[in-house]
């Protein structure tokens, strides 16, 4: 089911023919240790570019606070994300297997954070405007964690 999961992602790229990076905002808290990401596929049309990325997560790390200037799609392969928006509440537990939508804009401020033992692994696919980093780095809305 995972391949087939994976699958339909790259057709959606392929058919339109995740860790965080961009520019710094003051005080802004950047990708735990560990974190990685690395573009499986990648094509534009138009004004908009369609990236296929994988990220990976450690245990007891996050993404750091960001937003991305267009919507993010994603799915579990492995580990459960946590969730949280800028109210510092839950928005959602995400365990292998579901799938993840991402508004876009700097109104739609967020982080993943890994709270389990095992790494987590995401496919994002990101629908950006033609020159837009992957996210853009946010601070902290004063909650007790990173």
């Amino acid at each position: 089911m995972r391949f087939a999961l994976r699958s339909a992602v790259t057709a959606a790229v392929a058919a339109a023919t995740f860790f965080v990076g961009g520019a710094g905002t003051a005080q802004a808290t950047p990708p735990g240790p560990g974190v990685t990401g690395r573009v499986i596929s990648q094509k534009t049309v138009g004004g908009t570019v369609y990236i296929l990325r994988e990220i990976t997560i450690p245990p007891g790390q996050g993404t750091g606070w960001h937003y991305h200037d267009g919507p993010l799609y994603a799915f579990v392969q492995e580990g459960t994300l946590s969730h949280f928006d800028s109210s510092c509440a839950s928005d959602g537990v995400y365990p292998q297997g579901s799938f993840i939508e991402e508004p876009a804009g700097p109104g739609n401020v967020h982080i993943g954070r890994n709270l389990g033992d095992t790494a987590i692994v995401l496919d994002v696919l990101y629908v950006l405007p033609h020159g837009a980093p992957f996210s853009q780095d946010a601070p902290n809305p004063g909650c007790p964690f990173q």
